[in-house]
Parts: C-alpha cells; sequence; structure tokens
C-alpha cells in the first residue's frame, strides 16, 4: 500500500524517538503545586528563547489564547481581532462564553495585517460615553493562518505596538506558528516577541511534540494565565511527561522548519504549473499553501474526495481555497507525489 500523504495540518506531526525517550525518563511533581520539575524547565526555556519574565505551559493553543485574553481583558470590555483570525473563527467563541469579552471583528488585509487605521475605528470618539464596550487589546496572528502562513513584517509589528501604547492597550500575538516566522525571517524568535506584551505560541504543529502550547509575558501576567488555567479546568498534575517533549521541541525542531518551508515552496512552484490549478506562489512565506482547483469538473469537495481515494490529504479552509501544510512527517517525495497524484486527478 502506497504511504499516505498528510498535507492537512501540521497538527498530524508525531514526536520524535528523542522526544518519546525523554518522556519515559522525565522527572516529575504536581504541576498545579508548581512543583513538576521538567514543566518548570520547559517554562523557564520558553520565556528565555522569546525574551519574556515569564511562561506557562498549557494543553492546547485554543486554552493559550482564551486564558490570555481573559487576563487581558475585564468582562464587559472588547479584543481587537482580525475577522480572518483563528481566534475570531476557530476557537468557539470562548472569550465571550467565559470571559464577556465582546469581539471586534477587524478586515484583514491579504498579508495578514490589520491596518491601523481600521484599529482606529474601533475604539469610540468619546471614551467616556457609556453606550460602548470600550477596547482592552488588540490581537495579531503571526503567521498568518488563514492568510496563508503570511509572515508580518517587524516594521508593521512596531507600527502596532507603538498605536496600542499611545491607546494604553496592550498587544496579544496569537504566535501558533511564530517560530516559522522567526525562520523565515532568518531572526531570533525574541526578535519577533518583543513586539507583544504576550504570545501564545504551540509545541503540537511544526514543532512536533504530542501536546501542548505556552504562554509567555510578564509574571504578573503569567500569574493571572495560571489563575485562569486553573479555573478552565487546564491544571495539569503530573505533566512532565508531555512537557518534556515540548523541551525537546523549542531546543531541537526549531531550525529543521526551514526544511518545511522549501517544501511549501516546492509545492506551490509545482501546483503553479498544474492547468486548472491557481496558486500564488509568491505569497508562501512559511509552510502553508492555498490554491483553487480552477477545472470546472471540480467543485473542493470533489477534488478533495479524489486525491484522497489516491491517498493525499487535503483540506478546505476558508472561501473554497484548499490548504497544504508541510510538516516533519513530508519530504521532497512526498512533494513529488503529491503533484503527481493532483495532475493525475485533473487528467481523468
Amino acid at each position: 500500500m502506497s504511504k499516505k500523504i498528510e498535507l492537512r495540518s501540521d497538527t498530524f506531526t508525531l514526536p520524535t524517538q528523542e522526544m518519546l525517550d525523554a518522556m519515559i525518563r522525565a522527572e516529575l511533581g504536581d504541576d498545579v503545586y508548581g512543583e513538576d520539575p521538567t514543566v518548570k524547565k520547559l517554562e523557564e526555556r520558553a520565556a528565555e528563547m522569546f525574551g519574556k519574565e515569564a511562561a506557562i505551559f498549557v494543553p492546547s493553543g485554543t486554552m493559550a489564547n482564551l486564558t490570555s485574553l481573559m487576563a487581558h481583558c475585564p468582562r464587559g470590555s472588547k479584543v481587537l481581532v482580525g475577522n480572518e483570525s483563528d481566534i475570531y473563527i476557530y476557537e468557539a467563541g470562548g472569550a465571550a462564553v467565559c470571559g464577556g469579552i465582546m469581539y471586534e471583528p477587524i478586515p484583514t488585509q491579504p498579508d495578514g495585517r490589520l491596518v491601523i487605521e481600521d484599529l482606529q475605528k474601533g475604539f469610540p470618539n468619546d471614551l467616556t460615553d457609556p453606550q460602548f464596550a470600550l477596547p482592552a487589546l488588540i490581537c495579531l496572528e503571526n503567521p498568518h493562518n488563514r492568510m496563508g502562513g503570511r509572515v508580518l513584517p517587524l516594521s508593521y509589528l512596531a507600527e502596532v505596538q507603538a498605536f496600542a501604547k499611545e491607546k494604553r492597550i496592550p498587544v496579544h500575538m496569537d504566535g501558533a506558528r511564530v517560530c516559522n516566522a522567526a525562520v523565515a525571517l532568518d531572526i531570533p524568535i525574541s526578535e519577533v516577541a518583543q513586539y507583544a506584551d504576550s504570545l501564545q505560541f504551540c509545541l503540537s504543529k511544526g514543532l512536533s511534540a504530542p501536546i501542548g502550547s505556552m504562554v509567555v509575558g510578564d509574571r504578573e501576567f503569567i500569574q493571572k494565565v495560571y489563575r485562569i488555567r486553573k479555573m478552565l479546568g487546564g491544571g495539569m498534575r503530573q505533566a512532565g511527561i508531555i512537557a518534556a517533549a515540548g523541551f525537546i521541541s523549542l531546543n531541537h525542531m526549531v531550525e529543521r522548519l526551514a526544511e518545511d518551508h522549501a517544501h511549501a515552496k516546492q509545492l506551490a512552484a509545482g501546483l503553479d504549473s498544474i492547468k486548472g490549478i491557481e496558486c500564488d506562489v509568491k505569497s508562501v512565506d512559511t509552510n502553508i499553501v492555498f490554491f483553487r482547483v480552477q477545472d470546472k469538473r471540480f467543485t473542493w469537495q470533489t477534488f478533495v474526495e479524489a486525491v484522497r481515494r489516491q491517498g493525499l490529504y487535503v483540506d478546505e479552509l476558508g472561501h473554497g481555497r484548499i490548504r497544504a501544510v508541510t510538516h516533519s512527517g513530508i519530504t521532497s517525495q512526498d512533494i513529488n507525489q503529491a503533484l503527481l497524484i493532483i495532475q493525475n486527478v485533473l487528467n481523468s
């Protein structure tokens, strides 16, 4: 049987043997008491890499964002968030349900930016007018998933930071794949993180750990997240078993993300050469490739099913576009085979 080529998401990555070995050997304690030494080691490493005072380990990226929003925003306030962002679309309205926080969707540019003029519109002219919910936070997504893994320029991050300081509100970065952004820019992760007051990133996407995300920020903020994590059911006991894999991820899986980026560009270039497929090669910054099927014989649904029958797994992610995500389980040969499958389907 031919190999299954899994391009639906980098969440399908599997832990390396080194991670599995580390999980078996992990020194454990009770993390709700703050006494799991492996979790503490992971949190200290994350804070150091990101240039922040402190970090906290949480079960998922959704909880990382939710705890962050609730730590920043009082009930009855609002968060300015992109209308194409994962926080707004894919996280079940958690800030509204659990935190009493209103989402203000801001138009997202094709490169993932929220322009300052649009952010400004989220502020009432009269901040003393009691009719309005007041903004308490700006959220940026970097890289931007639904905009094709686009990396936000540092100059733009600095612009938003300055705007937020003028408005006296913090910036939270949903950096689920922020390590990809740093690798794409060829700079330390701390140079990206410096423009956000808080940031969450996933260990279980391209970094290939089985479970977990991190929130980084100053100590006072992380202490608030610690309490909210417990309230939401995210306090884990002997969590060092999974934190051990995350520690390996941070130390050994970041630089190799460049391979995933190269494979994404290889895929995009190949797709661009196939008649009946539309793909913008220039928009590929990281490990995410979006394309459209122009062949009128197919809908996106019938195309996805047709390639799946031949062992290629992709999926639609908004506006009829098909997303493919490269990761540590994908080789250059897999990309060539994926392109062959797509060509065969369109030729059938």
